[in-house]
């Protein structure tokens, strides 16, 4: 028989625990995807204090005196989960402290994250050369910058046995360095030339993964066609032009357990495609949660987002007033920058009844605005995948997006698709005109009772399960170790 291909997924967030964002829903789900197709997956992920307060029997399988330059010394423990177990790298200078894995309670970047994050990539390595507790992967699968070293280390190794993955799910966050930090990651300044980890005039841990990886994924092919242009590339457009043999994009799945209308504890009422009546029920229940006007007939549009330029808030800011003119309401759920808290808060105040604005975020919140609005916004400059479009559909609450990214690749427009596709509604320019006219095209289909339960209907149906992307990441490890292999016959054979 056969032994299953061993994949460590190497990831700085996962959720429920700890995320800052969508590579923590990815680290859940893909994981347990790729187990349930027979893969022998495990995660490594730092020990923050709410993983070592949930798996507090973990037991220590491994130590490792400090792995070069100033990194310091470290241990695994892991987890008895018998489908996906995570190893939880213990290092308490590191990652015991307070605030978010990235950011000291008061939102400011630690100072060491080259440290806390050159660690965690360091002993991904150390899995590809020698293991942990007698299990050694196949393939290492990095993720993001705070994992870009990885690659790097293992091409460093003589004795490597892995293959390496490196996905990048935002291009915009790229790990980047003072050069004179190299020796303190165990790194040669050598390193620091164009054609290996510089990047204006820094080190990129990005840009490692990039361009020592074995293969490259991004989380939607549109978005991989997009970073190799300048516009979206952000100075590493050239390296992926290079590597463009090895690159894929894939669309990220949802966890159809996590968000399923049928079975959602957090509403009012549950539902499915065959029961849409029932939806109603969360409208009426969010509009008295939010302290809207209790007003059924009128159109609630929904957003959840961080409050920045990228997703698009100060193009909702903009149109709010024509869409209030428009009879409907708003209900916006998120945080960022103060200028867009503040312009949300004041909008809220001077249309009370008509626009709700809650600043933070709450997951159950988030989910009963998907479940009670009519429509749901991301007007986003640039959107590598995108999450929230996929759990809108599924709740049958058709999204309004801009073409691009993930956004591009998963919402078909009645415009531009058969009748049994439509599922929402897309629109290209980034402005607020451009928004605007989707918006009324939308709000016009909203008036149409047959029309609109056919995009209801449509998107409910659409599968945006792991399965069919793990399929798709189970086809690039094989290309990726089958790419590593011919490298190492070749550079025996000269």
């Amino acid at each position: 028989m056969t032994e299953p291909l061993r994949v460590l997924f190497v990831t700085p967030e996962i959720a429920p625990w700890v995320k800052a964002g969508g590579l923590g829903d990815v680290a859940q789900a893909l994981p347990a995807a790729l187990a349930q197709a027979g893969v022998d997956a495990r995660v490594l992920v730092p020990a923050y204090r709410p993983l070592k307060s949930a798996f507090a029997q973990a037991r220590r399988v491994c130590a490792f005196a400090a792995p070069g330059g100033a990194l310091a010394d470290a241990g695994l423990r892991l987890t008895d989960d018998p489908g996906v177990p995570l190893y939880l790298l213990e290092c308490d200078a590191y990652f015991d402290r307070p605030g978010g894995p990235y950011q000291s309670p008061e939102n400011q970047d630690w100072a060491d994250n080259h440290l806390r994050f050159g660690l965690l990539s360091r002993i991904a390595s150390l899995a590809g050369t020698r293991g942990f507790d007698g299990w050694r992967p196949d393939l290492i699968h990095c993720n993001d910058w705070q994992g870009g070293l990885a690659p790097a280390y293992l091409a460093r190794e003589s004795g490597a046995h892995a293959a390496s993955v490196m996905t990048v799910h935002n291009l915009a966050y790229q790990g980047l360095f003072a050069p004179e930090l190299l020796p303190a990651l165990g790194l040669p300044p050598a390193l620091q030339a164009s054609e290996t980890l510089e990047l204006w005039g820094r080190i990129s841990f990005l840009k490692a993964g990039l361009r020592y990886a074995d293969g490259l994924t991004t989380v939607s092919p549109t978005y991989a066609r997009e970073i190799q242009g300048a516009e979206l590339g952000f100075g590493l457009e050239g390296l992926l032009r290079e590597r463009n043999d090895v690159l894929t994009g894939i669309l990220n799945g949802i966890d159809t357990r996590t968000w399923d209308p049928a079975r959602d504890a957090f509403l009012a009422e549950r539902y499915d495609a065959s029961s849409l009546e029932r939806k109603r029920a969360n409208a009426q229940a969010l509009r008295s949660e939010l302290g809207l006007a209790a007003r059924a007939a009128a159109p609630l549009v929904g957003m959840i987002a961080r409050l920045v330029e990228q997703k698009g808030a100060d193009l909702v800011i903009q149109i709010a007033p024509e869409l209030l003119r428009a009879g409907a309401q708003l209900a916006v759920l998120g945080q960022g920058e103060a200028r867009f808290e503040n312009a949300l808060r004041a909008l809220a105040a001077q249309h009370p009844g008509a626009v709700a604005a809650r600043i933070g975020f709450d997951e159950g919140l988030a989910h009963r605005i998907e479940a009670g609005a009519d429509l749901f916004l991301m007007p986003s400059r640039f959107e590598p995948c995108g999450l929230n479009q996929l759990y809108s559909m599924r709740y049958g609450t058709p999204p309004v997006v801009r073409r691009t990214g993930g956004l591009a690749d998963s919402v078909r427009d009645p415009d531009e698709a058969p009748p049994d596709e439509a599922c929402g509604f897309v629109f290209d320019a980034p402005d607020a005109d451009a928004l605007l006219a989707a918006l009324r095209r939308a709000l016009a289909a909203f008036r149409d009772p047959a029309a609109w339960r056919r995009l209801q209907t449509n998107g409910m149906h659409a599968d945006f399960s792991w399965t069919a992307s793990a399929a798709a990441y189970l086809e690039v490890y094989r290309r990726a170790i089958a790419a590593r292999d011919a490298a190492r016959a070749a550079a025996r054979a000269g």
